[in-house]
């Protein structure tokens, strides 16, 4: 497998960052001034900055002065029968015109039928109806955007009986009929490889390169046979291994860690960035040996 390829993907290469939580927001106002900051960049979720005013825009204006931001969305709803909700659309591109993000993002799923939110991130059935439905979907979201979005591999713990594609050619394929980008989660395939019995680096071998926008990373739990996809622990001995796998065939590629439930102090956060960020300074030192 070689080591860093060139990567033709047009998002630019941010470095490592972490989720913009409120929990966070003194800490980051703080440190940002002093240069103190151990992350590179943020990421924040889209809803909830797609509000009329108040503390939480009030802070994300301060930190786009002083550092990348990206925004991910949990609500587009590309995989509904719904129509897209034009409400939500709006508020996204107000919100893009203020935050100017590097690239938008949202997941691979449904979340919700008849109107009704059910703020969980459900699976789609991996059909050629599915990738066409989608896909069509995702091209009016970036009409609408003025811009390519990236769309994220969700989490499985079942499969559809009509199934007829795997995870990874039913992203690829969407990906490519729509000209989206990838947000690829390496925790997910993790998660997803076990659930179901799959090779994660097959996987992972599969997805294009050149449309991938981003990586997250994260912490998975145990319950029972399955893996569940909590972004409550610290990145695990599996998924650094994976990680270090995407990067080596991959190249660099913004990298996020996300933590999303018992979020601990920003130092653990830091950390765990601080991780990240020396798995691409090892693999690019390898990559420019080799090519010496």
């Amino acid at each position: 497998m070689p080591l860093s390829p060139p990567r033709p993907s047009k998002a630019p290469f941010l470095g490592v960052g972490v989720g913009l939580r409120p929990v966070h927001y003194a800490d980051i106002l703080e440190r940002a001034p002093r240069g103190e900051l151990g992350v590179d960049w943020f990421e924040a979720l889209s809803e909830n900055y797609m509000v009329p005013g108040g503390r939480p825009l009030r802070v994300l204006d301060r930190v786009c002065e002083f550092a990348p931001v990206v925004l991910h969305g949990v609500s587009l709803n590309l995989g509904s029968v719904d129509p897209l909700d034009d409400n939500y659309l709006n508020e996204l591109t107000k919100l893009v015109t203020r935050a100017k993000p590097r690239w938008i993002s949202d997941h691979l799923c449904w979340t919700g039928v008849d109107g009704r939110n059910l703020h969980d991130l459900i699976p789609l059935p991996q059909t050629e109806e599915s990738v066409r439905h989608v896909a069509a979907r995702i091209a009016r979201v970036q009409d609408r955007l003025g811009q390519r979005i990236a769309v994220e591999n969700v989490s499985s713990y079942l499969r559809f009986t009509n199934d007829s594609m795997s995870e990874w050619d039913f992203l690829t394929a969407i990906a490519e009929a729509s000209d989206c980008g990838i947000l690829l989660d390496v925790n997910n395939v993790c998660v997803s490889a076990h659930n179901h019995g799959f090779d994660p680096r097959v996987y992972l071998d599969a997805v294009p390169a050149q449309r991938v926008f981003q990586i997250h990373l994260a912490g998975h739990s145990e319950a029972g046979p399955l893996r569940i996809d909590t972004h409550d622990h610290p990145v695990p001995k599996e998924v650094w291994s994976l990680y270090e796998y995407t990067v080596q065939r991959m190249g660099p590629v913004s990298t996020l860690v996300e933590w999303d439930d018992k979020i601990p102090s920003f130092n653990v956060l830091e950390a765990e960035a601080a991780r990240a960020r020396a798995v691409l300074a090892r693999i690019s030192h390898q990559a420019a040996a080799a090519a010496s």
